[in-house]
């Protein structure tokens, strides 16, 4: 087992990629342990089993939408949008970028991809606008992430394929906690604002402007219709939906807006998601029989029997489990945090009598916040090199929203009805 460790490490240290080195754990262990290469089918029946899932087509699908729409002008049109609604308020615009990167990072799936796209735009428009640097690189950092619990959300349908938990469910559950979320750092933009008395914002609103920024985003608004009544009206599977926003997007972007070429432009963009998708599922696969392993060996169970040793308190489970989780998101992508991760926190939290689908929640909302978090965020790191700023101080820019952002999780944490009454009513 230490030299199977000692290959591992070597393996992961020369940048290998990660589903041979999930794959080269999944083998030493399974091999190890039962001394038969048989054992080694785990992964081949798990991945025959991923294969067979229905709803996996959405990930390829949607991760294919957001790949398309990032080469569009689909985010500016939206963000222009926002703003004409928002942007009278003190603090309008801020709220408006806030929206703008939630919604983004929901068609993503991936908060840096947010930073690097809309933080070029936005970061100059808040700095012209009166805003303090570092409010802005703090706002911009940490809304990276906020869109992870808005549907089409790659995480959650990847975290549902992981958990076996339905993914329609969880994208009801995730839709009041991440309002909340948005709603709480609004508040504290128009806050700001109103108290800083820095260029006043316009007298009131302008429907003319919001007539204008509404009619050149016309094309747009059907996606979001499409997601919303197909995920909360539950007409349609999650597969289904995707195929549709699929079908829309080719149709309006390549043939009607003409912002992509067909047959120069989309090509590349099916590379680039295929690329993307596909890293996802082999890690998947592979890290699924790693997952056998652990439930073969009733790892989780040896590890409730030592935490409840500790403690059988569902309330100190939860403390104990946001900290871990905070430092997960610090150092794990998202992806990779719920393929290892995930398996082995179910059965713990099942035991503590923490429902499925409100963990995922909790689960989400910690790596959102992990993202931003010192001393090792990525999204910190991403905003440093995006914006060229000192990373030192994008941790004190950060710094009032993780506040914020920490309160908004311990009452999602421990008050479940906030997650779970749009599901159980």
């Amino acid at each position: 087992m230490t030299l199977a460790i000692v290959v591992i490490l070597i393996l992961a240290f020369l940048e290998t990629p990660v589903f041979t080195v999930i794959a080269a754990l999944s083998i030493a262990c399974l091999y190890l342990v039962d001394h038969d290469l048989l054992a080694l089918q785990m992964i081949l029946i798990e991945m025959n089993r991923l294969g067979a899932m229905p709803v996996l087509v959405a990930l390829p699908l949607f991760t294919f939408v957001g790949c398309l729409l990032t080469e569009t002008r689909a985010p500016q049109r939206i963000m222009n949008f926002i703003e004409a609604l928002m942007g009278w308020l003190p603090g309008g615009l801020a709220m408006a970028a806030l929206c703008s990167c939630a919604f983004f990072t929901a068609l993503t799936g991936a908060s840096g991809v947010t930073i690097v796209a809309l933080g070029g735009i936005l970061y100059p428009v808040m700095r012209n606008k009166g805003y303090g640097d570092r409010f802005t690189l703090g706002l911009l950092t940490t809304s990276g992430s906020l869109g992870l619990l808005f549907p089409p959300s790659l995480p959650i349908i990847l975290y549902g394929v992981v958990a076996q938990v339905d993914i329609g469910k969880i994208f009801k559950a995730a839709l009041v906690p991440g309002l909340f979320l948005i709603v709480v750092l609004c508040a504290y933009a128009f806050f700001k604002q109103l108290a800083s008395g820095r260029r006043r914002p316009s007298s009131g609103i302008s429907f003319g402007q919001v007539k204008s920024a509404f009619l050149s985003g016309i094309w747009d608004w059907p996606v979001i219709v499409i997601i919303l009544v197909g995920v909360y009206g539950g007409f349609v599977t999650i597969a289904e939906v995707s195929a549709v926003v699929l079908i829309y997007v080719i149709v309006v972007e390549c043939f009607i807006l003409k912002e992509v070429s067909f047959f120069n432009g989309l090509p590349a963009i099916i590379v680039e998601s295929a690329v993307l998708s596909g890293a996802i599922i082999i890690i998947l696969g592979v890290a699924l029989g790693f997952t056998g392993f652990l439930v073969d060996e009733q790892i989780p169970n040896r590890i409730l029997e030592c935490l409840t040793a500790f403690s059988d308190s569902k309330l100190l489970f939860l403390a104990g489990l946001n900290l871990f989780l905070l430092a997960v998101g610090c150092i794990m992508d998202i992806f990779s945090a719920i393929i290892i991760v995930v398996p082995i926190i179910v059965p713990i939290a099942l035991s503590y009598g923490v429902d499925p689908i409100h963990l995922c929640v909790i689960f989400l909302v910690n790596l959102e916040i992990g993202y931003s978090t010192p001393p090792v965020g990525i999204n910190l790191f991403i905003s440093s090199l995006k914006f060229e700023k000192p990373v030192t101080l994008l941790y004190r820019a950060s710094l009032p929203y993780l506040i914020l952002l920490l309160g908004v999780l311990i009452v999602i944490t421990y008050v479940p009805w906030l997650s779970l009454f749009l599901v159980k009513p």
